[in-house]
């Protein structure tokens, strides 16, 4: 019989962005994410006027959702 040994903590992947999926660095997760490092919000998915207030640590910010309010996103809205 072949033992098998579990770790006592499982074992976590914080590369990606919570909301869209998208890969985050460690280094943008350390400046940006939460107390535990994981990102919230990114590049990808968020503007970096509300990334820079701590969306992507999970905190609500004042300033519109570039996925609520079109056009907030560097682009025009669509059509």
């Amino acid at each position: 019989m072949v033992g098998v040994t579990v770790s006592p903590w499982p074992s976590t992947d914080h590369s990606t962005c919570l909301h869209c999926g998208a890969h985050v660095t460690d280094r943008f997760r350390r400046v940006f994410g939460d107390d535990r490092d994981r990102a919230h919000r990114c590049g990808e998915c968020d503007s970096y006027a509300r990334l820079n207030r701590g969306s992507a640590a999970g905190v609500d910010v004042a300033i519109p959702d570039p996925e609520t309010s079109p056009g907030r996103h560097g682009g025009e809205p669509d059509a």
